[in-house]
């Protein structure tokens, strides 16, 4: 019971907090008049407003039911829940992207962001863009870039992250990186 109180305490305290910013938004000194930053109830909502910030079409149409369904079945971070609904992202099952890249992206910033339970900028600012490349022999493969911020996403995360990105790569068809001697001798060094 007491720790039942102790929950809604916050919540109404939370709610006290936005309502307070939403009168304060209203009276015009702000650049924008409403409060940008959404109340997110579990980690499903908070990556699929995370995701939104860049791709504000992915917003609202199943993403995060999805992912509490994911987790009902799998359990509560279960990385095997990335690798899922990574591949359902590019598959266009929640919205359409303006091409496959697009999808594949937004789909690994989704798992990105469900590794790290949608609390660091790692999926906005750590893995910056996904390419496909042409391999020597001209057949294509997916090149990840990063930044500093994707230490925000610890070590354990950026390999789930990089495992899931391989995944990405089998199931939609892409092959691996074939390295040239140069560039196989630079990674050695």
């Amino acid at each position: 019971m007491e720790i039942e109180k102790y929950f809604q305490d916050i919540e109404d305290k939370l709610n006290l907090a936005f309502s307070t910013a939403i009168k304060a938004r209203s009276f015009g000194y702000d650049p924008v008049d409403y409060v940008e930053i959404p109340v997110a109830k579990n980690i499903a909502e908070r990556i699929e407003g995370l995701i939104s910030v860049i791709y504000p079409n992915i917003k609202n149409k199943g993403l995060a039911e999805r992912i509490v369904e994911l987790e009902e079945q799998y359990g509560a971070q279960n990385w095997r829940i990335s690798f899922i609904i990574s591949i359902e992202v590019a598959n266009e099952k929640f919205c359409k992207f303006s091409n496959k890249k697009e999808a594949m992206e937004i789909g690994l910033r989704v798992a990105l962001a469900y590794i790290t339970n949608g609390v660091v900028s790692s999926p906005l600012e750590g893995f910056t863009r996904l390419e496909i490349k042409k391999r020597r022999d001209n057949k294509e493969y997916l090149a990840l870039y990063f930044a500093g911020p994707i230490r925000s996403a610890g070590t354990t995360a950026v390999c789930i992250f990089v495992a899931v990105s391989d995944y990405m790569r089998k199931n939609m068809g892409y092959g691996v990186f074939d390295p040239n001697e140069n560039e196989v001798k630079r990674f050695v060094t």
